[in-house]
């Protein structure tokens, strides 16, 4: 939708056409924190390492979209769909929390032209990027390890950046209900388990069938399936439903995000 048409449909002063203005505001000020912002694509990378290669050697091969692979293939599309969501994910929870519960930034953007919905994009937008910037590295550690066989694969960036976009609007909808810092316990109670149970280490298949149920219900493992078929050379009309589930997650994080700002900033 562009701009103009924002313009038109939104009430006046919610939206002001600026959510740019975040983005830039955000790249300044983590312009003297890039070790922080850099120390998040590090968490995957070590799983790489310690689990693929490492404890990878004593698996042998796992079964793959196009056939069976080393368990460090198997492994690494995962942690690249983890590597986004992670990214995504910790800059639209903690970092927005501080910024509204205790800066106070929003409320002294809202006394500029801005409005909820800029601040909602903007903020998704860089949580977007920084989500970006961790699946690229760690497509470039992947293609010099030699684990991508498919063209397909260029591909995966932009699938990154959606279930980045996705998860980011996700995790700003749920920091909108958040009352204090414990409350991100449920944040955690959420992220390790749907890592840790996504098809991350283990194929669909080992689970029971109602568990499977529930794992296909997960948005990470939608996007493991995704980054798997796209770096095998695996390409389908069965992947449109999985990029249909990130935006139908991203639309309904947006408004969600944008609705609830709108509340809690203009009472």
């Amino acid at each position: 939708m562009s701009t103009g048409v924002l313009l038109r449909v939104l009430p006046p002063g919610l939206y002001a056409g600026r959510a740019h203005v975040l983005v830039e505001r955000s790249l300044l000020v983590n312009r003297r924190l890039w070790l922080t912002v850099v120390s998040g694509f590090c968490e995957p990378l070590f799983y790489l390492f310690a689990v693929g290669i490492g404890i990878g050697t004593l698996v042998g091969n796992v079964a793959g979209p196009a056939g069976p692979v080393s368990f460090v293939q198997f492994l690494a599309p995962a942690l690249l769909a983890a590597s986004a969501m992670n990214g995504a994910v910790y800059d639209a929870t903690f970092n927005v929390f501080f910024k509204f519960k205790y800066a106070k930034l929003y409320d002294a953007m809202l006394a500029t032209p801005l409005g909820p919905v800029d601040v909602a994009v903007g903020e998704i937008a860089w949580a977007l990027l920084r989500g970006g910037l961790y699946a690229a590295g760690f497509l470039t550690v992947m293609l010099g390890m030699g684990l991508i066989s498919s063209a397909w694969a260029v591909l995966a960036l932009p699938v990154a950046l959606l279930v980045a976009f996705s998860f980011a609007a996700a995790g700003m909808a749920c920091t909108t209900y958040m009352r204090s810092w414990q409350d991100f316990d449920l944040i955690q109670l959420v992220l390790l388990p749907m890592f840790l149970f996504s098809t991350t280490f283990f194929p669909l298949t080992v689970y029971p069938g109602a568990v499977r149920v529930v794992v296909r219900c997960l948005p990470l493992y939608h996007a493991i399936e995704l980054m798997r078929n796209l770096c095998a050379g695996v390409v389908g009309l069965g992947l449109l439903g999985h990029v249909a589930y990130f935006v139908v997650m991203a639309g309904v994080g947006v408004v969600v995000s944008t609705r609830r700002l709108g509340v809690l900033l203009l009472r």
